[in-house]
């Protein structure tokens, strides 16, 4: 396989931006995430790439249960904040203020809306595992105007120097 056109050809798929949280025995972990589909309807199934050497998902296998917050656009900040290993101080992750979800899972209170999931499975492949969820709760903080896919950070908007795939 051409190695430059595989990863030109896998950076045409579009990405949105999440934060993904989890609250665990250990505290609270927090990830900038990118991989994420919707795979069923009922019950309503998500799909999250995780990196396997990642402190989230570490807890996240422990836990059972977490949240995506979805980020707006303009909330580039906010993606970039969770590049980097989460750090709790009170009521805020990495600066950004939090509450718990119906399930524990913190949701950022400056996302744009949240979802949570209980684990149904994880699909152990590849330095990214699958994670599959399901939605048990969702929240939106504020209603999109026009699409809602359009409301979404996506990664071109991260500046001309960020990619994942490929």
């Amino acid at each position: 396989m051409d190695a430059d056109a595989k990863k030109t050809a896998l950076r045409m798929i579009p990405y949105g931006i999440y934060v993904l949280t989890v609250k665990g025995s250990d505290g609270i972990a927090a990830a900038t995430v990118n991989w994420v589909t919707q795979t069923s309807f009922d019950p309503p199934l998500v799909v999250v790439g995780v990196k396997t050497d990642s402190g989230a998902y570490q807890m996240l296998k422990g836990a059972g249960h977490f949240a995506l917050n979805m980020l707006g656009t303009g909330q580039q900040g906010q993606a970039f904040t969770f590049f980097k290993p989460a750090e709790q101080d009170g009521d805020t992750i990495s600066g950004e203020p939090f509450h718990a979800g119906s399930t524990g899972a913190p949701i950022l209170d400056n996302a744009i809306a949240s979802v949570e999931f209980k684990l149904a499975e994880i699909v152990e492949r590849g330095d990214h595992h699958i994670v599959v969820g399901e939605a048990v709760e969702a929240n939106v903080a504020k209603a999109p105007e026009g699409r809602a896919d359009d409301a979404i950070l996506h990664m071109r908007e991260l500046g001309d120097n960020v990619f994942y795939g490929g």
